[in-house]
């Protein structure tokens, strides 16, 4: 699945400074920023932490959003966004708290990599994952705006949406509770607009669908780092993604 990540301000501008003038991105920068939790060189989705994202209605300018999808008709998010941080793009189009943002609310997410734990002798050894020529990873997501009934606020959430593992993944992502080896839906840059784009609603579906499916193994590259969990987690901390050796566990793929 994907419940860890790393994001900085930089990369997640990345669409943005390919899409708009330096000028647009300064004035992005000066608005947003401060409102979001960047930099986060590890945070946990169960953190819900404020990220930027790209949506269908948005797709130039990001807009900030909370990692944790939030359906319309949930009483309290609470209830249940710990529950939708991820979404199986194999049933977005039937889940109830997904079916509504896969047919009219996707969005991109972009991050510098991400983190997954690997199983081995009864132990679990993180992983952080990028792509090889250092450019942010855009991930496809699904997003929502839920008001809170009590407050009156309007609150913008997403979820990542997952995939099959490629073949390094099936490797590092192999925890045995797992329903199968997952990685987030990574889009090279020239199938974005699509995952954004508008679709008759025959075909929809098929056209959503056919953009799920995992990332080539050869632009991604992983290397372990240290404890992410626990009394020895480093925390948000800038060293976190740097490579930690254990005995017996390879270190880069």
């Amino acid at each position: 699945m994907c419940y860890d990540i790393k994001a900085q301000l930089e990369g997640q501008l990345r669409r943005a400074m390919r899409r708009g003038d330096e000028h647009a991105v300064y004035e992005i920068k000066l608005q947003l920023e401060r409102h979001t939790d960047l930099p986060l060189f590890h945070a946990s989705g169960f953190q819900h932490p404020k990220l930027l994202i790209y949506t269908n209605e948005s797709p130039d300018v990001p807009v900030i959003s909370q990692w944790g999808l939030v359906p319309v008709w949930a009483k309290s998010k609470e209830d249940i966004w710990n529950k939708t941080l991820n979404a199986r793009g194999e049933t977005i189009f039937e889940k109830a708290s997904f079916k509504n943002s896969a047919k009219k609310k996707r969005c991109i997410i972009q991050v510098d990599g991400f983190y997954e734990h690997h199983h081995q002798n009864k132990e679990t050894f993180p992983y952080f994952i990028s792509r090889k020529d250092g450019e942010p990873l855009s991930l496809a997501g699904l997003w929502n705006e839920w008001t809170d009934k009590a407050t009156g606020e309007v609150q913008n959430t997403f979820a990542i949406v997952t995939t099959e593992a490629n073949p390094m993944m099936e490797i590092i992502h192999n925890n045995p509770r797992a329903k199968g080896p997952r990685m987030p839906v990574i889009l090279p840059e020239e199938l974005e607009d699509k995952w954004l784009a508008g679709y008759d609603d025959e075909l929809i579906k098929q056209a959503v669908e056919g953009l799920i499916k995992p990332f080539p193994e050869a632009e991604l590259q992983a290397h372990t780092v240290g404890r992410l969990r626990g009394k020895n987690a480093m925390g948000n901390v800038e060293e976190v993604d740097e490579i930690f050796e254990y005995e017996g566990v390879k270190a880069e793929y």
